[in-house]
């Protein structure tokens, strides 16, 4: 019994001792959470004694971007005037007494609380980037009891300028009512005169300011260094905007008196400013773009926005034809599409006539104007606006004729973004002109911002605010209203953008994935045949698409086995139909073939041992682009085919277009080439446009009859390759010919 007894008291000890061990866990994790608590605690406490207050009767982009800033930092905002219509006068000129009178009695019933701090900014043009916590120890450090924020300018009465105090340095004299804190019997007291609500609440706070009893009653000062307010108008050289380069967030930082205010206020004419360092501002970063990934849409495939999709053709463009290609992939319902198309081009008249009256009837509705309407740029792109609003459209999703979608989910994306107006990012290729400015001069053109190039580039990749979009972008309907294409200075994609501007819609640019790029529309000449095959040099990129056989790059593999016809021939893939037909219109549209004689003047010499009728390319303008073609496209297969032959670039003094026909020169004798190689393409098909033809290499005993459009024929030149071109018995034949390295 007494064992059992001990046994039961050993028990309860350890029983004990297990409690107080869990007891002490629990105590040393409750401390290491208390700090974290004791934040929390101390954040929800000052957002009782801290009471934010601004005034928006529409919620603007700007006020989204405001109120999106204040809950990054968990600061609870009070908008006063939501919805009601404003009463506050323009306030370009003069006004915002509203605002007063509205603040007034909201903070009525806080007028005797002497714990209690208000804190007030205006919101279209504001970005907090700071916490509470902080806000509040800036105010503090000041020694003020009400706190304005300064600007440069003495606004809106000049006259009252020698009646501020000095101030040292450079220094902002004169106070801005864009933003003010203070502890609320103070704030009640400054509001307490009566005001007009289109009376200029600026002019109404200064007067209280200058009055130096009251500034006295009232311990009023001036946040002159901007350690808690930054009003940027005249400031472009005081501050500047701090990025981390690892998380890409950013701190503005006044560099006359190294402070980092926390209340950036775009006022006046320095609101792109605002709208470009905002970019970075409040947390949009955190190595990833945060800001990216809040407020998406949805995409309701049973409710889908309707939109006026609206085809810009103002100018010439190359590949037009790839471009409506392009536009007729767009993964989007056409039913739910109304289509606009505008040239003012008579070179593009009829693909545009072509697609609207074809393509055209998958839409809910068509409509094309051309060129021979007589429509200019401006009335062009207000006819598509027009249009989209008698629709009643949700969007307009404009497209330009140099920006060439790649992506067929750019529009789904861009709806996505939810936004009011929003672009993707296209530039041309390898080059860093894009569609969008970085920012403006002060005459409203464009200039070089800090971040453009790695935006272009996409080294940073997010959705930017930007003051200039063009060629490509997503439009909602609550930004129609107030779109204007008339400008006296600009032209009217930039007076656009400045009617977007003026009314604050943000423009957003988005380079998160790749959609599409520009073509190179500069030097475009519209006065030869089939102009895009001349643009090799200035659009690489879609020419290779357009011209190049699509299996090109297959032949470069080791493992890919090329056909050999006859010995040391090769046959291989190198352009489309598109490159046979436009170069045979060239030809033909030049039209002047040498008639087959020995006397040649085009040689240097005179003479051609082995006559052909034919065009040289220096002829129409192409033999530079003909050479740059060796280079880039026939150099690589030679090295493929011919090992340990390399010259690059590849020299060819005869390239040429042969035309044969049994009424003209239906043949050609037994000859050697003057090269180290011979190209030969084949340039239409045998059976179709001819019968008859091919290359016959004596030496082998071996022909090649089936030629195949578009398809080359390489061999060696001059020894060993002994051929004749074989008789056309019909129609006409066409090779492109060229004698490389000779």
């Amino acid at each position: 019994m007494q064992k059992q007894k001990q046994c039961a008291l050993l028990f309860l000890a350890a029983l004990l001792l297990l409690l107080q061990t869990v007891n002490a866990k629990s105590d040393a994790e409750a401390v290491e959470a208390a700090p974290e608590v004791v934040a929390a605690a101390t954040h929800a406490n000052l957002n009782d004694k801290v009471k934010v207050f601004t005034v928006a009767t529409e919620p603007t982009d700007g006020y989204r971007r405001y109120i999106r800033s204040a809950n990054v930092y968990d600061i609870e905002v009070t908008t006063l005037g939501l919805g009601e219509e404003w009463k506050g006068g323009d306030m370009s000129k003069a006004g915002g007494g509203f605002k007063i009178n509205l603040l007034r009695q909201a903070i009525e019933p806080l007028k005797d609380a002497q714990d209690t701090i208000i804190l007030f900014s205006d919101s279209y043009d504001v970005i907090i980037s700071a916490t509470l916590a902080e806000i509040v120890e800036k105010f503090k450090e000041s020694g003020a009891k009400l706190l304005f924020s300064a600007e440069k300018f003495c606004w809106p009465d000049l006259k009252l300028t020698d009646q501020y105090p000095e101030v040292e340095g450079k220094a902002s004299r004169f106070l801005n009512s864009g933003a003010f804190m203070g502890y609320a019997p103070q704030v009640y007291a400054l509001l307490e005169e009566p005001i007009e609500d289109t009376a200029d609440d600026q002019l109404y706070y200064t007067k209280v300011f200058l009055d130096e009893a009251k500034r006295a009653k009232l311990e009023m000062k001036l946040d002159t260094q901007s350690r808690l307010f930054q009003n940027l108008h005249g400031a472009k050289n005081d501050v500047k905007l701090q990025v981390d380069l690892d998380s890409n967030q950013g701190t503005l930082q006044n560099i006359n008196f190294m402070t980092t205010p926390a209340i950036i206020h775009g006022n006046g004419l320095s609101k792109i400013e605002l709208n470009a360092y905002g970019n970075y501002l409040a947390k949009t970063f955190n190595d990833v773009c945060l800001v990216c990934q809040e407020n998406l849409l949805d995409l309701d495939e049973s409710k889908l926005p309707i939109i006026t999709l609206t085809i810009m053709v103002p100018q010439a463009v190359p590949f037009f034809d790839m471009f409506l290609a392009n536009i007729e992939k767009l993964n989007y319902p056409k039913d739910h599409m109304h289509l606009f198309m505008y040239s003012a081009v008579p070179l593009h008249d009829e693909l545009i006539k072509s697609y609207a009256e074809q393509q055209g009837k998958q839409y809910a509705s068509a409509k094309y104007v051309l060129s021979t309407d007589q429509i200019d740029e401006r009335a062009g792109r207000q006819l598509a606006l027009d249009k989209a609003i008698m629709q009643h459209s949700d969007y307009i999703f404009s497209v330009d004729g140099d920006a060439h979608i790649d992506d067929e989910e750019v529009l789904r994306e861009l709806l996505r973004h939810n936004k009011q107006f929003v672009a993707p990012l296209f530039s041309k290729y390898h080059e860093l002109w894009s569609n969008f400015w970085g920012a403006l001069s002060d005459g409203g053109f464009y200039a070089r911002s800090h971040d453009y190039v790695d935006i272009v580039k996409r080294d940073l990749i997010g959705i930017f605010n930007v003051p200039h979009v063009t060629s490509i972008y997503l439009i909602k309907h609550s930004a129609f209203d107030v779109i204007k294409y008339e400008h006296r200075d600009f032209d009217p994609d930039m007076a656009m953008c400045a009617s977007l501007r003026n009314a604050g819609v943000f423009m957003y640019l988005s380079n998160q994935r790749y959609h599409g790029h520009l073509v190179n529309a500069d030097n475009f000449n519209t006065t030869v045949a089939r102009p895009d095959f001349y643009t090799l040099l200035s659009n690489r990129y879609d020419w290779t698409i357009k011209y190049i056989h699509p299996n090109y790059s297959l032949q470069l593999n080791e493992s890919y086995v090329l056909p050999q016809p006859c010995p040391d021939v090769y046959w291989l893939q190198i352009v489309t139909d598109a490159f046979c037909d436009d170069l045979v219109a060239i030809l033909e549209n030049y039209g002047r073939w040498s008639d087959g004689s020995n006397k040649d003047t085009r040689l240097e010499g005179g003479y051609e041992a082995v006559p052909t009728r034919d065009i040289h390319m220096r002829q129409v303008g192409l033999d530079a682009l003909y050479l740059k073609f060796l280079q880039m496209f026939v150099r690589p297969l030679q090295e493929r085919v011919f090992t340990g032959y390399y010259h690059n670039p590849p020299r060819s003094l005869m390239n040429f277009m042969v035309r044969y026909r049994p009424d003209e020169q239906p043949s050609l004798r037994p000859h050697h080439d003057s090269s180290t190689y011979t190209i030969n393409i084949a340039m239409n098909s045998v059976g179709v446009d001819y019968e008859g033809g091919g290359c016959h290499f004596l030496r082998y005993n071996c022909s090649v009859t089936q030629t195949k459009k578009g398809w080359m024929l390489m061999h060696p030149g001059r020894l060993t390759h002994y051929h004749e071109g074989l008789l056309v018995t019909n129609g006409t034949r066409y090779i492109m010919v060229s004698f490389i390295d000779p």
